[in-house]
Order: structure tokens, then sequence, then C-alpha cells
């Protein structure tokens, strides 16, 4: 199982959110490329990288944070996710460096773009599903559908998506623990491999997601708890990749 360490982008800073809301953004590195050089220094495999503020503009806003986290990531591969919403911005960012972008927004309101988007980059593109009580949020979370989170990744699975990023909204930044069941449940139902994200807050949490790896549970995202201190990042590894 993979560690994905969080590197969330507002105004060029790296920051935490509690449960997406922007008004409560805690920064905790005004330098993302020496966060970046932090994790991989670390040993972290992947590094899982947001533009929050693009996510709410629909187009990316922290480009040159972007190109400076690649730059410190040096062969660690990155995914992106954060107001990417069209083919010619999928293009720009993978020419640039980008492993991985993570398609949110337009995934829920353009499925087609999706698919479009997998035959033309094979392996290289993630949906990010982000739910409030079961249900889609988009636009920075900013707007709730009435889409329920497993029927838009059911829309997918024939479609070579390299995983989906599932996001508990109420479990995100709050260090309350991810929600297992959901997430189990969810892995359960895909063939397409699920990334669990939001709430996880020690290694305990990890552990409990590392008893499940056969549903279909691939990685895990943490943030918040890195940052404090309260997941140490050798420890975290050596868990998940046990």
């Amino acid at each position: 199982m993979i560690l994905f360490p969080a590197i969330d982008l507002k105004q060029g800073q790296c920051v935490r959110l509690l449960r997406g809301d922007m008004d409560t953004a805690t920064a905790y590195n005004a330098d993302p490329a020496d966060q970046a050089r932090r994790f991989v220094e670390a040993g972290c495999q992947w590094l899982h990288v947001v533009d929050l503020d693009g996510a709410f503009a629909g187009k990316s806003v922290n480009g040159a944070a972007v190109d400076a986290i690649l730059g410190a990531a040096g062969s660690v591969p990155v995914q992106l996710g954060g107001g990417i919403r069209d083919e010619g911005g999928i293009a720009a960012w993978l020419e640039r460096g980008v492993n991985r972008v993570i398609l949110g927004t337009v995934a829920l309101r353009d499925p087609e773009l999706v698919k479009r988007a997998c035959a033309r980059w094979p392996g290289r593109i993630v949906v990010g599903i982000d739910a409030k009580q079961g249900k889609v949020a988009v636009t920075g979370w900013s707007e709730t559908s009435t889409m329920k989170a497993l029927d838009l990744a059911l829309k997918f699975e024939a479609s070579g998506v390299a995983a989906l990023v599932y996001t508990d909204i109420g479990r995100d930044g709050t260090l309350g623990g991810p929600n297992l069941e959901e997430t189990v449940d969810l892995a359960f139902q895909l063939t397409t491999p699920v990334i669990a994200s939001g709430g996880v807050s020690s290694l305990a949490d990890l552990q409990a997601l590392k008893q499940h790896e056969n549903s279909g549970i691939v990685g895990v995202i943490s943030g918040r708890a890195i940052y404090d201190g309260r997941i140490k990042l050798a420890e975290a590894l050596k868990i998940l990749q046990g």
C-alpha cells in the first residue's frame, strides 16, 4: 500500500483545511519545494498535490509552486488535482512533468471527457470523488450534487482510470479517523484501485486500512497528521509497505 503525503496549495503555501473550508486554512510551510524534498528524503514513493485555489477558480492557480515541487521531487512521481477541467489542461501538466492528473469536478460534469483522457493518456488519469454524506461534492467542495459516490465511480469502471481517490469531506482535516466502512465498501464494489483520503490521524488508522488491502485499497493520503507529527513517516512507510 502506498502512502501519499499531501501538499495542498493555497496562495503558494502548503496548508491544510478543515472539512474543505478555505477559511480554516493552517499554513505549514511557505516553501512547497522544501516540503516536497522532505517527503522525498523520508522515502515517500509518491507525492499528492492539490491546487486548492485552482479547485475554486476552475483553472490552475498555483502553477509556479507545482513547478517547484516537480523540480524538488526528482524521480518521485507526482499526482496533481485542482482546477484541471479540460484536455488542454491535462496535456499541459503531463508535459510539465506531472505523472498523473486527478479529475474531480469534470468527472461529474463531463464524464466523457474523462473517458477520452484515459484513452489518450493510459495509466495517467485519476478520478477524485469527494463526498458529503455519500453525495459527490465539486468546485472545491463548495457544491454538493445529488449523485452518489458509487454511482459516479461505476461510470468509469471500464475506462482505464489508474485509480480513484475517495475522500470523505466530513472527515478531512479532522484527525477523527478515516471513514473505513464506506471506503472499504466502495473498493469492494469496484475493479478500479481506490486511494483512501480524509481523517487519517494515527498509525492505527494506517494499520486498519492496511488490513483491508485485499478489498482494492492501494493507497492512503495523509496531510495534517504528518505535518503535526502524529504520524512519523518512517513508521508509516514501514506499516504500509510491509
